[in-house]
């Protein structure tokens, strides 16, 4: 196991009933900021829970963080923000409202351009922030990072930074999210648990453990959410897990990989694809390119999550990324490029840019442009299963 140093200061809020606590977890003295997405929280009820628990506080709103929040919309923030001594900030939404509040903390906070503090990786200072989260998923509620698109050059980059104060996860939220939303939530965390775990072999029981109970789980659950999306124990579970998949809970000391997610945001980028649903595409992919250096985790993965016993190491392998774009299907996610209608052209622009800007993703910092194209064109064939 490698060093590390763990901390999380974020509380979390757990449970039905909990937004009216919003009163008592912000401080009183503060001119606050609350950040919505493009109105969902005004059909659901959620809205008028937060106006009535921030009764008496003094507060403005910023409404339309979309899906993948834009950096020339949070711009308009950052200087409304900025106009209105705004020193606190609310996010009240998914993993997109909070992200991009994140990166609205930094502007407020400081003079650089809210673009410049994207590319630079890291937001040296933030005003702080906390949320009411509404779509599980992005895990954004217990860590310090964000991901910012630029519509303009359709290019989209993540950066880190503090955490939010707290944030208050009410199951009863997710009753009225559909079908599409629910599956990429659980096939953005699935991946995450992944992205941590499906490394090195032989790093800490602890972590592997703990990953494979996760994503146990995240296989357990999904199809009895399908059939009941308002059974409040199943989406207590799924809330839950899509926070435990990136809170840096199970990545102490072992090596990450987050290829998967660098490519999967070039296809969101380019094409809008809802995150999730771009993971489920190039997760598989990875794996088959990847196959010889992941053996090992892969045929540990197979063994313990889908019971895969019998057959050579190739094939026991083979089953496993199998059986792991099968679960994304399950979900009602398509897995290829083809299906989406992205084409190759689309490819070669996504290894351009990697050969340009000369990165080398993943745990072995071997994920290259190169690298990417087999990834991706595996991921274009039609899909079969055998």
């Amino acid at each position: 196991m490698k060093n590390f140093i763990f901390q999380n200061p974020t509380k979390l809020v757990f449970g039905k009933g909990e937004i009216a606590r919003l009163s008592e977890l912000l401080p009183d003295d503060k001119k606050l900021m609350v950040t919505y997405g493009g109105g969902s929280v005004t059909r659901n009820g959620i809205y008028d829970q937060v106006k009535t628990a921030l009764k008496g506080h003094n507060y403005i709103e910023f409404w339309g963080i979309e899906p993948n929040p834009r950096v020339e919309t949070l711009r308009k923030a950052i200087q409304m923000g900025k106009e209105n001594h705004v020193d606190y900030l609310l996010a009240v939404g998914g993993g997109s409202v909070l992200d991009g509040t994140k990166l609205i903390a930094a502007g407020i906070a400081t003079d650089a351009d809210a673009w410049d503090i994207v590319l630079s990786g890291i937001a040296k200072k933030q005003i702080p922030f906390a949320s009411v989260m509404t779509v599980p998923a992005t895990g954004s509620e217990m860590n310090g990072g964000a991901v910012i698109t630029r519509e303009e050059t359709k290019e989209k980059y993540s950066f880190g930074g503090d955490y939010p104060q707290f944030s208050i996860l009410d199951p009863e939220v997710t009753y009225t999210l559909s079908e599409h939303q629910i599956a990429c939530g659980l096939a953005d965390a699935y991946t995450h648990v992944l992205e941590q775990y499906m490394t090195t072999p032989g790093q800490s029981r602890i972590m592997d453990r703990w990953a494979e109970g996760v994503l146990l789980s995240i296989l357990e659950i999904a199809p009895k959410i399908k059939a009941n999306p308002r059974d409040y124990d199943l989406m207590s579970d799924y809330m839950l897990a899509a926070t435990l998949a990136l809170n840096d809970f199970i990545r102490m000391g072992v090596t990450q990989d987050w290829a998967t997610h660098q490519i999967g945001h070039e296809l969101t980028a380019l094409h809008g694809t809802t995150h999730g649903h771009s993971l489920a595409i190039v997760m598989p992919g990875l794996f088959r390119i990847l196959k010889d250096q992941k053996k090992a985790k892969l045929l540990q993965y197979g063994e313990r999550i889908f019971g895969i016993t019998k057959g050579s190491e190739d094939e026991r392998a083979d089953k496993a990324i199998e059986m792991t774009e099968a679960f994304y299907r399950s979900l009602g996610l398509t897995t290829r490029l083809s299906e989406e209608g992205i084409g190759k052209e689309t490819i070669e622009t996504i290894v351009h840019r990697f050969n340009e800007r000369g990165v080398a993703f993943g745990e072995n910092h071997n994920v290259t442009g190169d690298v990417t194209r087999k990834i991706l064109e595996s991921c274009y064939l039609a899909y079969s299963h055998a």
